[in-house]
């Protein structure tokens, strides 16, 4: 599992298993976001069984899939307020590999801070063609 910190209270990943959970615990995750819709490919675990390990391991577990037709979503507002680290919660979201998470982070980022989040990922390697889609 490779971590990558966007901001101090939000980290991207690709796809993690219920296995990892545990760590992600120790490590003060507090929040898991699988935004991957599930049967995406047949190797994934189900978000049951992700939802089911961060429950054991005192994670609160979000839904929040997206595919390049959904992106953004259908509650941005939400994810925004969650990648925002306004709050306590240290989040770590994840995907296929990262890259969507990353996207919905700069997509939901006010205008002010928008040109250092695209800097910022691109400068990780992300492919920010969703949120730029967006953004316009």
């Amino acid at each position: 599992m490779h971590v990558i910190e966007l901001t101090p209270t939000l980290s991207v990943s690709g796809q993690i298993s219920p296995d990892d959970v545990a760590g992600l615990a120790a490590s003060g995750f507090t929040v898991v976001v699988c935004n991957r819709p599930d049967g995406e490919s047949p190797d994934q675990p189900a978000m049951s069984a992700m939802a089911s390990a961060c429950s054991a391991a005192g994670i609160r577990f979000v839904q929040y899939p997206v595919n390049p037709m959904t992106f953004p979503g259908d509650d941005i507002g939400m994810i925004a307020d969650m990648f925002s680290g306004q709050g306590t919660e240290r989040v770590l979201a994840y995907c296929r590999t990262g890259t969507r998470c990353t996207n919905l982070w700069v997509a939901t980022r006010p205008a002010e801070e928008q040109s250092a989040a695209i800097e910022h990922a691109r400068h990780l390697g992300f492919d920010l063609s969703l949120a730029m889609r967006m953004l316009g």
